[in-house]
């Protein structure tokens, strides 16, 4: 009874309209207050979920995405990947796919994707004739790929919940990244195809490099990541604090775009959202917590292996548990409450913890293109002026691809575990 008006008291609380991390924290008092429990319980819950020194990399991949951002790598990455996709039917579209490639290496989120991305590629796809409900919906699928490709915020919650290398989450989400991106390219394509969407003009040699030169430094960034923490030269969180100084530098001297009056509002603005994760996350650990002590893991795990042992059966019906999870509850959230209960469940029938973080990690991804609470989906319609129900149906392709990529990576435990076997 009691966990059962934990879990109804926060889903209200949801569907009113409360933000999650508030959800969590008054469906946690709500509980403990009827479970006469000393409410002391709270800060030291909320203490113990972000008592961890790889958690401070979180706010500097934040700012050193928005330093990198405000120093004009929005404009360059879209202007290179418009340079080498342009000129193919729906090339705007493609280009549209190929920035958010590049500009995952940079962000580390879905909504900063679709927020920097969108607000440039959905007016000019509109212009040129695209319709808008296709625009949003390429700009909200392709911003997916962001929490894929390192830096990922979403890998680093995992690797921290579960003890997991980060260095090795973080290249395991690569090839299915890539996956997941040349994949959204094909239903982009072919509906440009059928539509008869514009194409531009071919761009030459020199322009191509011209392009990539000035997008260099900004893709370079993910190349230093990855290097220094799987060549044991800093961790993730000293990787993080390394980014935001060559952000700096890259701002300032090389594209010239960021400015020393620039850097107080972006230190704040990360701030601010390097808050509301961590309040994000102390509350859901209260949450787990409460979780756990009514055996609700153990529940779960019970009625999954329950019904069935088979791997792949036990595979699928975690998939569209996260799935259904991941049209209303925030990323982060459902990964601090849900990660601890299914790994042990995913490691019971053979699936390594790289594997599964990565699962994990891209089925929740795919809620964010998803009603009615997908995020991505809310602020592409939003920037593109178009009902929601309008991309919904336009992202049918999009999703369809996601779920492929999905199962590949679920069933060919090789996709993400190859390159993480070339570092051991």
């Amino acid at each position: 009874m009691m966990a059962g008006l934990l879990f109804i008291s926060f889903i209200v609380l949801i569907f009113l309209g409360v933000p999650v991390a508030f959800s969590l924290g008054v469906s946690s008092l709500l509980y403990l207050i009827i479970a006469d429990i000393p409410l002391s319980i709270i800060p030291q819950r909320m203490f113990g979920g972000l008592n961890s020194f790889t958690l401070l990399c979180i706010p500097g991949f934040i700012l050193a995405g928005n330093l990198m951002n405000a120093g004009g790598i929005t404009d360059r990455i879209i202007h290179f990947a418009n340079s080498l996709l342009g000129h193919i039917r729906g090339g705007l579209g493609l280009a549209n796919v190929g920035a958010s490639m590049g500009f995952a290496g940079i962000s580390g989120t879905a909504l900063a994707d679709t927020a920097s991305i969108g607000s440039v590629m959905i007016p000019s796809m509109k212009k040129q004739g695209y319709g808008a409900g296709f625009s949003s919906a390429v700009t909200a699928s392709s911003s997916v790929v962001g929490p894929i490709i390192p830096p990922s915020l979403p890998m680093i919650i995992v690797g921290t919940l579960g003890a997991i290398s980060i260095g090795d989450l973080f290249v395991a989400g690569v090839i299915p990244g890539a996956l997941l991106g040349l994949g959204l390219m094909i239903p982009t394509y072919l509906i440009s195809v059928k539509r008869n969407y514009p194409k531009g003009e071919r761009s030459s040699l020199k322009e191509i490099f011209s392009s990539f030169w000035g997008a260099f430094w900004a893709l370079f960034m993910t190349v230093i990541i990855l290097y220094g923490i799987l060549g044991g030269y800093f961790t993730p969180t000293e990787a993080s604090i390394i980014a935001v100084l060559y952000a700096i530098i890259v701002g300032l001297f090389i594209y010239r775009e960021l400015t020393i009056k620039d850097l107080p509002g972006v230190i704040l603005n990360s701030m601010t959202t390097a808050a509301s994760i961590m309040l994000l996350v102390a509350f859901a650990n209260l949450f787990g917590w409460i979780m756990t002590r009514e055996q609700i893991p153990q529940m779960i795990a019970d009625s999954i292996l329950g019904f069935s042992t088979n791997a792949a059966v036990v595979i699928l019906l975690i998939m569209l548990l996260l799935l259904f999870v991941g049209t209303f509850m925030e990323t982060i959230a459902a990964l601090v409450i849900l990660f601890p209960v299914l790994l042990p469940v995913a490691t019971q029938i053979g699936m390594d913890p790289i594997q599964f973080g990565v699962v994990m990690v891209l089925t929740l991804m795919l809620g964010l293109m998803t009603p009615p609470v997908g995020v991505c989906l809310f602020v592409a319609s939003q920037i593109g002026r178009v009902s929601m129900g309008k991309v919904t149906i336009e992202l049918i392709p999009f999703f369809a691809v996601g779920i492929f990529v999905l199962l590949l990576v679920a069933f060919v435990p090789q996709v993400t575990l190859f390159l993480p076997s070339l570092f051991e």
